[in-house]
């Protein structure tokens, strides 16, 4: 994780840019803010801080910035995931194995992924 907090909007935003083909901002503005009731300064203000934050790269393109994420997706979401884990629930995966308790919409993949988690977790701690 990068060190920088990243909020909700944004981590949509970085997940709508990751799913495009170097979008620009009008792209984005149109795609995203647009169904969101961002205006295009809203959503330009919420990529250049992204770029800030070193989140997204862009690059000129026929007189035309395009816009791309600088890591996989999957490690934006694991760090949004972490800082969720440490601040909302004080570092304790226990509240979030309640609520995956409680879901009734388990699809198989994702019970296959949580085998395969506990698993994996498990097969560290008889190394460690």
């Amino acid at each position: 994780m990068r060190g920088k907090t990243i909020g909700d909007q944004e981590l949509a935003l970085l997940q709508y840019i990751a799913e495009q083909d170097r979008p620009s901002v009008g792209e984005v503005a149109t795609g995203f803010g647009e169904p969101r009731g961002l205006a295009r300064s809203t959503v330009l203000t919420m990529m250049e801080r992204l770029r800030a934050k070193s989140y997204l790269s862009r690059k000129q393109v026929n007189g035309v910035y395009r816009y791309a994420t600088t890591s996989g997706q999957d490690s934006v979401v694991q760090g949004a995931v972490a800082s969720f884990v440490e601040k909302t629930l004080q570092g304790s995966v226990s509240p979030f194995v309640a609520f995956m308790s409680h879901k009734v919409d388990v699809s198989d993949q994702e019970l296959a992924e949580l085998e395969a988690l506990v698993a994996q977790l498990q097969s560290r701690k008889r190394e460690g």
